[in-house]
């Protein structure tokens, strides 16, 4: 849709607007500082900070952060059969996935002169750190979307982490790691975790790259290494946008956007309807939803702080809106929904109809759940397989390519003030028998 197509249209309204608290980036610099003196104390001191702040922050002093083969199998015989056949089933799905979004890229070699050859080849990044976050939802299925999908890439060594739990070690999710592809296993977590991986220490050899969700403290150490080390993004709180029209049923609606709501209570949930009936009802629906909720706790919050409900005139005035937000998530509960497919354009992963949930996307159905937030959907997509691939390119000449090229390279560099380059272009025409 034309930015001028919408220029004349009408303000939204609003049913519900956020509370007062949706503070945005509060107690940031606060997160900033306390972060940066954990990374330089895990650069200077290595595994005597890493164990130092384990005990203070986790309560957790292990006399090894790693998982050992013999732990591994104990911890896995903990973990129910029906368990196990789920998170295969899931990490099926994302390998699945992963697959074929590789097999959409490709390498290739061009003559683009005669004599000048251009080519492109997938080589995969090499070490790899997946963090697994804990702490009130250990997130299993996250070990799912970055250690599996890492490993379709071709990542040489996959190192995952995860927090311990209440003073032991999430058996579920180690499993879910060693499934998954992980070739080395830290019971870690927090800024420290991520720093020892981004930098190592005496027992944690460093890697190339750190992938995966995590909270203000693990997003913000992510940002402070990016440089020494390559990420995927800047996440922050989960969002999920539903767009809704008449056809929508007020209970299903509602549910979905409590269940992203129970992620955090700076989570933004957000309906933008073109009625103003399932508007009202869906508002009463949640909280009739949050009554009985086990974690309505967090989820009420984020309802009550970062909640919306906008009503538009049009399916095009939702697009627009829609695309204005660039939510994380984003479902289509209409009776077209792929018009929505076909029209916008802003979002980290669109869930098409009233059959399919954020919830599924999550868990079980194969894309990747690590996505942007904040806005970062205006100019990335979410963890993919590509992101573990590096696309380095290469480039050979004949005598009579470096003739032709070098001949313009030369003036090209002059133009520029750069003789040496000029030069480095001369001596191969040179060669070549050609003079300038």
């Amino acid at each position: 849709m034309r930015s001028e197509d919408t220029a004349t249209a009408p303000e939204p309204r609003y049913l519900k607007e956020p509370g007062s608290d949706a503070a945005g980036n509060r107690g940031q610099s606060e997160v900033a500082e306390r972060v940066a003196g954990i990374v330089e104390a895990i650069r200077d001191e290595g595994d005597e900070a890493l164990k130092r702040y384990s005990s203070e922050l986790d309560g957790w002093s292990p006399e090894s952060f790693r998982v050992g083969e013999e732990q591994l199998r104990s911890l896995m015989s903990e973990v129910s059969p029906e368990v196990i056949r789920d998170m295969e089933f899931s990490q099926g799905q994302v390998r699945r996935f992963a697959e074929a979004q590789k097999a959409s890229m490709s390498e290739f070699e061009i003559e683009t002169l005669p004599g000048v050859r251009l080519g492109q080849k997938l080589v995969p990044v090499e070490q790899v750190g997946a963090y697994v976050p804990g702490g009130r939802y250990p997130m299993v299925a996250s070990a799912h979307m970055s250690a599996s999908t890492a490993k379709v890439a071709g990542v040489r060594r996959v190192v995952s982490c995860t927090p311990p739990l209440g003073g032991q070690i999430p058996a579920v999710t180690v499993t879910a790691m060693h499934m998954a592809g992980a070739d080395e296993i830290y019971v870690m977590g927090g800024v420290h975790a991520v720093a020892a991986l981004a930098l190592g220490t005496e027992t944690v050899a460093p890697v190339d790259m750190v992938v995966g969700p995590g909270n203000a403290y693990v997003t913000e150490a992510k940002r402070q290494l990016f440089g020494e080390v390559g990420i995927d993004m800047i996440a922050g709180p989960t969002e999920i946008l539903v767009i809704a029209d008449e056809t929508a049923d007020p209970a299903v609606v509602a549910a979905d956007l409590v269940s992203q709501a129970e992620h955090g209570p700076t989570s933004p949930a957000v309906l933008i309807t073109t009625d103003e009936e399932l508007g009202r009802s869906v508002l009463e629906q949640i909280d009739v939803q949050l009554e009985g909720l086990s974690t309505a706790d967090v989820a009420s919050v984020a309802w009550r702080d970062h909640g919306v409900v906008m009503l538009v005139d049009s399916l095009e005035q939702a697009v627009a809106e829609g695309d204005r937000l660039a939510y994380e998530h984003v479902e289509i509960h209409t009776a077209e929904p792929r018009y929505f497919l076909e029209n916008m354009s802003h979002y980290g992963a669109l869930f098409l109809g009233s059959e399919t949930t954020v919830a599924f996307g999550d868990k079980t159905i194969g894309t990747n759940h690590i996505l942007p937030t904040r806005g970062a959907a205006r100019y990335r997509g979410g963890l993919w397989v590509g992101d573990f691939l590096r696309c380095v390119t290469y480039q050979q000449c004949t005598p009579s390519g470096a003739s032709l090229i070098g001949e313009i390279c030369a003036r090209q560099s002059r133009v520029e003030n750069f003789e040496g380059h000029a030069k480095a272009s001369d001596i191969r025409v040179e060669k070549s028998g050609s003079l300038v």
